[in-house]
């Protein structure tokens, strides 16, 4: 079966029934589940390359091989059928389903990439039977991928001391962006919240008074966050020297601010993380996440309860905060084996 990545899927043409019925599910993410704008784009161009998938060439193959397989005694229902090779959406068997997941898993495409596809079209088929646009759920059988629970890449406390050092080292020249730079690294390290959550705060949502960020965090849920003094200092010199250097037309309440005035694209904090971990020797390339995961390890390292880590990060579920249990866990065997004359 050829190759289905999603720069091959973008040139297939959609049928009209399919782009009307990802945008009404898109619709449906962003007002009534109350799903974040990357979400909302995540889910739908899955569908999309479903859907362009379904369009393809490579549809008619599976189609036929689904048919034999009939033939010789499958579950015709799971089937797609041979002689339609322009299935839309809503007309997708789980023979369809399947076959795309496997392409994709040929192609090369992550365990975790997988899952979330699969996640992305049980959404879709749910919604899609409970609003009556289908009958059956083809997606009601689909198994997801395991993902592998790696563990994190985390910098040690010392490497993030000498990363947000290195980073007032260089706004000490009184650089707009340098002081930005570092407010922005201090804050992501101090409080744990997400790149999307960082470019999304106010002027009015940081109240170093208190020592508290307000957050608004996935599923439109807001949250209170301490942040500690060094961020708040680095914060409160962007805010009173650095950020009026900045300030336009497009700045509005924005607390971050890119080189042209508009609220920073989280590209650009990823950028600015990447850059200021490099300059510290033998430590991990980092994301912003990385960042996340450092600072709810480190905090669990100084015995803070799970409970307390999870509303900290926002963690809807306890399960996906015990993670960071893990790291500490397998940190101190690390530790443990340097150590001990008979580990």
């Amino acid at each position: 079966m050829p190759r289905h990545d999603d720069s091959t899927c973008a040139t297939i043409p959609l049928p009209g029934e399919s782009i009307e019925v990802i945008a009404a599910f898109g619709a449906h993410l962003r007002l009534e589940r109350g799903r974040s704008a990357n979400t909302v784009r995540a889910y739908t161009q899955d569908l999309n390359a479903l859907a362009a998938f379904l369009s393809g060439p490579s549809r008619t193959v599976t189609s036929s091989r689904a048919a034999t397989s009939s033939a010789d005694g499958g579950d015709s229902r799971d089937s797609a059928d041979g002689g339609d090779s322009d299935r839309t959406l809503l007309g997708a068997e789980l023979a369809d389903l399947r076959a795309w997941l496997g392409a994709l898993s040929r192609a090369g495409l992550a365990r975790s990439t997988l899952a979330r596809r699969s996640a992305s079209v049980r959404t879709f088929y749910a919604w899609a039977r409970r609003t009556g646009l289908i009958e059956r759920d083809p997606a009601q059988r689909l198994v997801a991928a395991r993902t592998s629970r790696r563990l994190p890449a985390i910098v040690t406390t010392g490497q993030a001391g000498a990363a947000l050092e290195a980073a007032a080292v260089a706004a000490d020249d009184g650089d707009p962006l340098a002081m930005r730079d570092r407010a922005m690294v201090e804050l992501l390290y101090a409080s744990g919240i997400r790149v999307g959550e960082l470019t999304a705060l106010d002027v009015d949502d940081l109240d170093c008074t208190q020592g508290l960020v307000r957050v608004l965090g996935k599923g439109a849920k807001e949250r209170i966050v301490p942040v500690g003094r060094p961020a708040c200092s680095a914060a409160q010199d962007w805010l009173h020297t650095g950020r009026p250097s900045l300030v336009g037309e497009r700045s509005g309440a924005a607390l971050f601010l890119g080189s042209r005035g508009g609220r920073i694209d989280p590209r650009e904090v990823r950028r600015v993380v990447h850059r200021s971990i490099a300059r510290v020797p033998d430590a991990p390339d980092l994301a912003p996440h990385g960042l996340r995961h450092s600072a709810a390890t480190h905090v669990l390292d100084g015995g803070a309860d799970l409970r307390m880590v999870q509303e900290l990060l926002g963690h809807r579920s306890l399960a996906t905060t015990q993670l960071y249990t893990h790291v500490s866990i397998e940190r101190l065997k690390e530790s443990y084996v340097r150590a001990h004359p008979r580990a």
